[in-house]
């Protein structure tokens, strides 16, 4: 793993000294970004030669300032032969080595990572080893906090603990990186709470986990008694606010607008004290540059948690009485409830992740568009496997458009380009290639972007709910959130960490 310096980016190393394995493999990396094709290439995957020219009915990209959170438009690759853009991995980790590996962000030319206490950024089209970074930023102790969205220039932002004390140091810390070049742009202290509805219910260093997440000209960080929006350009503070118990803030989402997560502890039953039976929930719309609410969105009592996977449009992913996402609730811009849709039948999956990360958008197969939100069904249990993406009206509920897989393959939404909707195709039957497939839902037209395959040991990457999955710039990441060696583990062991693939031609200008 890298080695750190205190907020100061750098340059990478040379690299030396790799083992045997790593030479093998970059001599055939070496060979794949020459761009030798053929159905026989163990990273490629021919289909024809040139992209295809029907996906063009996808919108041009609004106008965008570096103030905003990115939402980029995605051109179709100018040949839909798949090729290794990137990788990083390591061939050193020892027998029971854990690492946490929290966030990963793509630029036109910078893959970002983050790596327990440092977050490092690699050249695009490279293959990577610890000690060929572009620049790295080592913070003051570990990432304990991380937002998926991305400014127009390329900028974001990570909660950090205030010192190497693993267990006992307070994550109150927030810095604003600009992914480029590695730039601490600035950094802040912010406050924390006692876990629990009031200080006297907290013992030892049990405190509230923080949450952060972009908007317009905004960085809002939640950190248990309250919620606070700083200035992306200097890191001032532009505005506050904060909770009475026992309601406390607990996560925030971001993207067009901001939600912020409200918990509270009833004490209505005292059998359920303390549980999530007696607990509610409420989610406040804020301005991003005043801090003011524009409503409030408040859950019934007995709901096991919620999850807002889009802020504008309003959708939320409900846990009611069961751990898994029992229902989608859209709202209007008042914050009313436009349509439930309720997912208690069992044939469709809506995933939300529950991490020692507090992202409450963080959803990875739930996607949302201007009209519908997309989910997948249940993989069917014939043989080949099979399933589909399906889309609900986000005004009435009620069933849309329906993507199937095809046998043999799994179909997950991964984002919006505009609007079509960017899916990946997991092959299920070790012959056809894995896609990236853009699905145009007013005309149920499929475009394929890019054919692919995996490396054995990389097979694993695609599991949208252990990974982070990234399209971006006509390029699709695989990056692992963490990676653990078994205990048992004989020796050390080598192992990938972020894959890239790209078109094996120039995209097009």
């Amino acid at each position: 793993m890298p080695t750190e310096s205190r907020h100061r980016p750098h340059g990478s190393g040379n690299g030396t000294g790799r083992k045997g394995p790593r030479k093998l493999l970059i001599a055939l990396l070496a060979l794949v970004l020459a761009g030798t094709l053929g159905t026989g290439g163990w990273l490629l995957w021919g289909r024809g030669g040139g992209g295809s020219d029907a996906s063009g009915k996808s919108q041009d990209p609004v106008a965008q300032g570096p103030l905003d959170v990115r939402e980029t438009v995605e051109r179709p690759p100018a040949s839909i032969n798949g090729k290794m853009a990137f990788r990083f991995s390591v061939d050193d980790m020892k027998p029971g080595e854990h690492v946490e590996m929290p966030g990963m962000w793509a630029t036109d030319r910078i893959l970002a990572k983050g790596i327990n206490k440092t977050l490092v950024g690699m050249s695009i089209g490279i293959d990577a080893a610890p000690g060929d970074e572009k620049w790295r930023l080592a913070l003051d102790g570990p990432i304990c906090g991380y937002t998926r969205h991305v400014t127009g220039d390329n900028r974001t932002a990570v909660l950090f603990r205030a010192n190497d004390w693993a267990d006992e140091a307070l994550c109150n810390q927030v810095a604003f990186v600009d992914l480029d070049d590695g730039r601490l742009v600035w950094e802040a202290k912010f406050p924390v709470s006692q876990a629990g509805p009031e200080s006297a219910d907290a013992t030892g260093t049990d405190k509230d986990r923080p949450g952060v997440a972009l908007a317009h000209g905004t960085v809002a960080v939640t950190w248990g008694g309250g919620t606070i929006g700083y200035d992306m350009k200097k890191g001032g503070t532009r505005w506050s606010t904060t909770t009475t118990a026992p309601c406390q803030d607990m996560g925030v989402a971001g993207g067009r607008g901001l939600i912020v997560r409200e918990q509270c502890a009833s004490g209505e039953d005292p059998l359920s004290a303390g549980t999530w039976r007696s607990t509610t929930y409420k989610l406040r719309k804020l301005d991003p540059a005043t801090g003011k609410a524009l409503w409030t969105y408040s859950l019934d009592q007995g709901v096991r948690d919620v999850q807002v996977p889009s802020v504008d449009p309003a959708v939320v992913a409900v846990s009611a009485g069961d751990s898994e996402v029992t229902d989608l609730i859209s709202l209007d811009d008042q914050g009313h409830n436009r349509a439930t849709i309720s997912l208690r039948n069992g044939a469709y999956v809506a995933e939300c992740l529950l991490t020692d990360y507090l992202l409450i958008d963080d959803c990875p197969t739930i996607t949302v568009g201007k009209d519908q939100v997309f989910i997948r069904s249940k993989d069917q249990p014939e043989v080949p496997t099979w399933n589909w993406i399906i889309g609900f009206d986000l005004a009435t509920g009620k069933t849309t458009k329906k993507f199937d897989s095809g046998r043999g393959a799994l179909l997950y939404p991964v984002r919006m380009s505009g609007d079509q909707l960017l899916a990946l195709r997991v092959s299920e039957d070790n012959i056809a290639p894995n896609s990236l497939v853009a699905l145009e839902p007013s005309t149920d037209e499929e475009v394929p972007y890019l054919y692919f395959g995996l490396p054995y040991e990389a097979r694993l990457m695609t599991m949208m709910e252990h990974n982070d999955i990234i399209v971006q710039n006509g390029r699709l990441f695989f990056g692992v959130k963490s990676a653990q060696v078994p205990t048992d583990a004989k020796t050390k062991q080598w192992m990938y960490l972020v894959l890239g693939i790209e078109g094996s031609a120039p995209q097009k200008s």
